[in-house]
């Protein structure tokens, strides 16, 4: 009997200790995923399995606000090496293949810590600045959409990022009842009554200027060739230049863009879809004062050291634009110049600034293995092969729905180097025209770019944003997203397909 109730003290224990304080629900789903696969893989064989745990990893996302997906979509990810459902040679090859990725995330991310204080500042001046939130919003898109055209989604968004959990600190800080305490408790428990209205609405106000953003990362990426990863693989498939891969794709890009500003002016200017909240005057007041405070407190060093962040931002943006190097490795060079000129040397502050960025690169090497295994069991080659039989225009249009779709369940890098493979197999067999491969490839740029928008695991910016610091914050989600996204999504969508007749 002793024995029978030390098990049950160690099973409690144990389902206790399983992935944390997440719900009890969520536990259990994740525990009967584990065993459902191995059934169906049993049952059904691998291609099922392989499907189903794809299901599974997309849901761990969803669920990101109740726990972050690295566990969870770990375990999966183990389960399919275990299962042989791919192999570590495979995952280690789609790594390679993200190896710029996972630069970018780890000293990028950090990079942009480290000129936070010019950021704030720069942004603080363009929020407080501009009154009307249909104007400021427009703004936002516009001027994230060009960025995106030359330098990196994923970089950009990483700075709002940064500025937003700035701004929602200080604006936390002053209404909390802990004050300007060095370890914020950055959660409700402290704010009076009186400010949670007002902090629910700051909340909106952040979510739409991030979501505006992440968009503009998208409809802006599109346009040229080093605007998205994908775009480089696809270019250098068809042989096109820089110029001549804008030349090719801007009937498609240039009309989707300004549907991309459209929508955003339309759904601020209806208050639809969680968008058109105003920042409350309460809010605005906290944070002209507190830039007010730091122009009265800073002292000649440390203008001296904004001064020198902005020279540094500078030089990054021309380093990224001329793309002297990968963009890690560029964000590496702004870590040792800020550092070394700030005089951080102690290894404690330097590690802070890894600190938002290696969680997720985690999880990317999650979902490589995810990826990996689409490859190993050809998962969507059954739906390339389909559209390759079609005729000449219902082809094209076809290319563009269906990278669309695999793109927003799966890395649209990973899809558009596989489509791009059976394209080009089939213009050296001589299967298809120049003119018809062209057309095809500007559906891949279109399909991976556009359409994937609509879920927040079909971009590696929008992934990020939903496992940043600030997403539990101001309470983004995953079905928050999939709903804000959704008319950008529609509409540019629509606008892209309409052009392939």
């Amino acid at each position: 009997m002793a024995t029978v109730m030390q098990k049950k003290g160690v099973i409690h224990l144990l389902s206790e200790s399983f992935l944390g304080h997440t719900p009890r629900w969520y536990k259990q789903a994740i525990a009967i995923s584990l065993l459902l696969n191995v059934v169906v893989f049993l049952t059904l064989g691998s291609l099922a399995t392989g499907w189903l745990i794809l299901a599974e990893f997309i849901f761990t996302l969803a669920m990101a606000l109740k726990c972050f997906p690295l566990q969870p979509g770990g375990l999966l990810a183990i389960q399919a090496v275990i299962l042989g459902l791919t192999d570590t040679h495979a995952v280690y090859k789609e790594i390679e293949h993200g190896l710029p990725v996972l630069l970018l995330v780890i000293f990028m991310v950090a990079g942009v810590h480290f000129l936070r204080g010019m950021l704030y500042r720069m942004i603080s001046h363009i929020l407080l600045g501009i009154r009307s939130r249909i104007t400021l919003n427009l703004v936002i898109i516009v001027v994230v959409a060009v960025f995106s055209a030359f330098l990196d989604a994923l970089t950009i968004l990483a700075v709002l990022v940064a500025v937003s959990v700035g701004f929602y600190e200080v604006y936390h800080r002053a209404v909390s009842t802990r004050g300007y305490h060095d370890d914020p408790d950055l959660t409700d428990d402290y704010v009076d009554e009186i400010h949670r209205k007002d902090l629910e609405q700051f909340r909106a106000v952040l979510r739409s200027l991030l979501m505006h953003g992440a968009i503009g990362t998208a409809i802006g990426g599109v346009c040229t060739l080093v605007g998205e990863p994908e775009n480089i693989i696809i270019g250098t498939e068809a042989g096109w230049s820089f110029g001549e891969f804008f030349v090719n794709v801007a009937p498609f890009s240039i009309p989707t863009l300004f549907a991309g500003f459209f929508t955003c002016w339309l759904i601020e200017k209806l208050g639809w879809f969680g968008y058109g909240a105003e920042l409350p005057a309460g809010v605005r007041q906290i944070l002209m004062d507190e830039d007010r405070r730091l122009r009265e407190q800073h002292s000649p060093r440390d203008r001296l050291l904004l001064v020198a962040q902005g020279v540094v931002a500078v030089l990054l943006v021309l380093a990224l634009a001329f793309h002297v190097a990968e963009i890690g490795l560029i964000g590496l060079a702004v870590i040792v110049l800020v550092s070394a000129i700030s005089g951080i040397t102690d290894e404690h502050h330097i590690a802070e600034a890894f600190m938002p960025g290696l969680p997720f690169a985690s999880l990317l090497m999650v979902f490589y293995v995810i990826v990996a295994m689409i490859g190993s069991l050809q998962m969507f080659n059954a739906v390339i092969h389909w559209v390759l039989t079609l005729e000449p225009k219902m082809q094209v249009f076809m290319i563009f729905a269906t990278n669309g779709a695999l793109s927003a369940i799966s890395d649209n890098v990973f899809v558009a180097a596989i489509y791009m493979k059976e394209l080009k197999a089939a213009l050296d067999a001589g299967l298809t025209t120049r003119e018809l491969f062209d057309a095809q490839s500007v559906a891949v740029v279109m399909g991976t770019g556009i359409p994937s928008m609509s879920t927040p695991n079909g971009q590696a910016a929008f992934l990020y944003l939903l496992t940043s610091q600030i997403a539990p914050l101001i309470r983004l989600g995953y079905g928050r997203m999939l709903w804000m996204a959704l008319p950008y999504a529609v509409i540019t969508t629509t606008v892209a397909g309409l052009m392939f007749f």
